[in-house]
């Protein structure tokens, strides 16, 4: 065992396959532009240490993605919308019964983009649970239980959203319709 790692010792760099600069290479093929020697540039860059150090406590990554959903849930509200327009939270019919969506596309009551944001965001939790199914990929029944909560978090919000929007456009085409048979 001894004589073998010897000989691994005694050979020499040239002869090891694949141990090579890239510039060793080149002034064995073109040793009339490189010369006989190749000097390396000596760089020597400043040390630019400060001697007080000021330690910032970073965030943990929970703490930035509630941050963030946050910030997406007031936006998605239509907080800017709302102050700008001034709606109302609520509507009635002429008769005075409660309506929850804004019978027109481009209006909105309080409450449904409230409504819609909180659904958007089961939506999007529904896709962290998918991704965090990967975690547990060695047990089956966690990943199955995880999976399927996110799949249904999906298809509630989606299924939801698309009837308030079929709702909004039901009413929508009521108005094109009345418009239409007025003229």
């Amino acid at each position: 065992m001894r004589k073998k790692s010897r000989k691994t010792k005694d050979i020499k760099r040239s002869e090891m396959n694949g141990s090579e600069t890239v510039l060793e290479k080149l002034k064995d093929k073109t040793p009339w532009i490189f010369g006989s020697k190749i000097r390396k540039p000596k760089i020597k860059f400043p040390s630019l240490s400060t001697r007080r150090r000021i330690s910032v406590p970073s965030p943990s990554k929970t703490f930035v993605l509630i941050i963030i959903y946050i910030i997406l849930f007031v936006l998605q509200c239509g907080t800017i919308y709302i102050v700008y327009r001034e709606t109302i939270a609520l509507g009635a019919t002429d008769s005075g019964e409660p309506l929850f969506l804004y019978p027109s596309i481009s209006e909105q009551f309080i409450l449904e983009g409230i409504v819609a944001s909180v659904l958007f965001l089961i939506g999007s939790l529904g896709f962290i649970l998918i991704y965090q199914a990967s975690r547990y990929v060695y047990n089956r029944s966690t990943v199955i239980k995880i999976l399927a909560i996110g799949l249904i978090f999906i298809l509630v919000a989606f299924i939801i959203l698309q009837i308030m929007l079929s709702i909004k456009t039901a009413s929508f085409r009521q108005f094109l319709s009345d418009l239409i048979s007025q003229y």
